[in-house]
């Protein structure tokens, strides 16, 4: 341990100091989510008349990131994310942030087979009696990014929970070039607000769901609405192999609905590769041996999802076609989000024995001028992505029913999906499924 401590002590630096390692024209990655390196990306954005041509990647930082807010021009700083958090998605809107499109769970090989990586900004725990610090909160593939980094500077933050693995949960201190010790407290994110139309959804999930079922909740109120009635439900033995840890689940286990007992790979313990929420959920994962924290290869890998028996892949999304591919991430030519492990789960819970996928979403929303837009349309809208395509869509649900498109012609399909419509663009949707060649003899007519 002392032989540790002296190389820590010598391996001490300022933030000032640590970011001179960035030279002009280096890739620089910063750790995700809200272990985003809060103290550093400040003290690079200090640079910015010294550096020229300085390249960004984070994933879904919860802070603005300040190198793309000290450069407008972006002539020094270009800032990246692999997936966009509300900061970004406001810093993309001023043309400060571009969207790097992937699969989450290839992050790492992207790491391995394509991607260059000079300096890395990575917040983690205080270093342990053997040397390793701790990832924290944001697993993911920080691992896959230090594996790469010609330079690595760590932001040692006495306020990070210690997630136990898992899998490639930590990094030790033989492999960094430089520490920089903070104390910042870790970003809360609120629950959303669950609506009437929320419970209705989730409702409709949960009668999919059995006892013994292994849970993926995504991004939402929806979800969360699934995750706050499984606490109160008489569910029993679930299990959680998810991309992302969240506050129901705590609830949910707290409430004795989860044990992992039918598991096949994690048994007993809830699998995630990162976590977002409050204080309570933190305080939960800090050295919580219930917890297994891996990186994403291993959690989103669909092979590892299907290993584990009655996955129930529960998922959120912006926009769906009569066709059935599946738009999550954009909002036309903006950028809301990103594919994200959306993708993985959905096709990894098919191949499970008993799994299902489910994409939910409320049937309409009113816009701007307060018109009532239906979320299920004859074609996606000019510029949004195909998040999951067409062939791995399985269960579509809204609050009118659930539409089951795997095995089902395009005609079956576009019928499917209308009769979940809200009940008021039903008739404009089959005039419209009719002129695109949708429409068969069935049990409804073209108007």
């Amino acid at each position: 341990m002392e032989s540790y401590i002296n190389e820590y002590n010598q391996k001490l630096v300022s933030p000032e100091t640590a970011v001179q390692l960035v030279n002009s024209g280096d890739w620089v990655e910063y750790s995700a989510f809200v272990m985003a390196p809060k103290v550093l990306d400040e003290a690079l954005s200090k640079r910015v008349n010294e550096l020229w041509d300085v390249k960004i990647r984070a994933t879904t930082s919860i802070f603005p990131a300040q190198v793309a807010l000290a450069d407008p021009s972006r002539r020094h700083f270009l800032y990246s994310s692999w997936h966009f958090s509300a900061a970004e998605r406001k810093l993309h809107s001023q043309g400060l942030c571009s969207y790097i499109p992937f699969l989450f769970h290839e992050a790492p090989l992207l790491y391995q087979h394509y991607i260059d990586t000079d300096v890395a900004f990575l917040t983690v725990a205080p270093m342990d009696e053997h040397g390793f610090f701790n990832f924290g909160t944001s697993n993911s593939f920080t691992k896959a990014i230090a594996d790469r980094a010609k330079r690595i500077v760590l932001e040692v933050n006495d306020k990070v929970p210690v997630c136990l693995g898992g899998s490639n949960e930590s990094i030790h201190i033989s492999q960094v070039d430089a520490i920089v010790e903070t104390s910042w407290d870790i970003p809360e994110i609120p629950n959303p607000k669950i609506n009437d139309v929320d419970r209705a959804i989730a409702r409709l999930v949960m009668e999919e769901i059995e006892d013994g079922a292994c849970l993926q909740l995504g991004i939402g109120a929806m979800p969360n609405a699934v995750g706050a009635m499984i606490a109160q439900s008489d569910l029993k033995d679930l299990g959680v192999h998810t991309e992302m840890l969240v506050d129901s689940y705590v609830d949910m286990y707290e409430a004795g609905c989860i044990t992992g007992r039918h598991k096949s790979i994690d048994r007993y313990k809830m699998a995630y590769t990162f976590a977002m929420g409050s204080k309570k959920l933190y305080e939960f994962v800090h050295r919580n041996p219930v917890c297994a924290s891996h990186d994403v290869l291993y959690t989103n890998d669909p092979a590892n999802i299907a290993r584990n028996d009655k996955v129930v892949a529960i998922n959120n999304a912006i926009e769906i076609d009569l066709y059935g591919q599946v738009c999550s991430e954009t909002a036309g030519f903006r950028q809301i989000s990103g594919t994200g492990g959306q993708f993985d789960f959905i096709f990894g819970a098919f191949r499970s024995r008993g799994g299902k996928g489910l994409i939910c979403l409320s049937s309409v929303f009113t816009d701007n001028q307060g018109n009532l837009v239906s979320r299920i349309r004859p074609s996606l809208s000019e510029g949004a992505v195909v998040t999951v395509p067409r062939t791995v869509t399985e269960y579509v649900i809204t609050e009118y029913g659930k539409a089951i498109l795997k095995g089902r012609s395009t005609w079956e399909r576009a019928e499917a999906l209308i009769n979940i419509a809200h009940p008021k663009v039903q008739d404009e949707l089959i005039r419209e499924a009719d002129r695109i060649g949708l429409w068969v003899r069935s049990s409804k007519q073209v108007g």
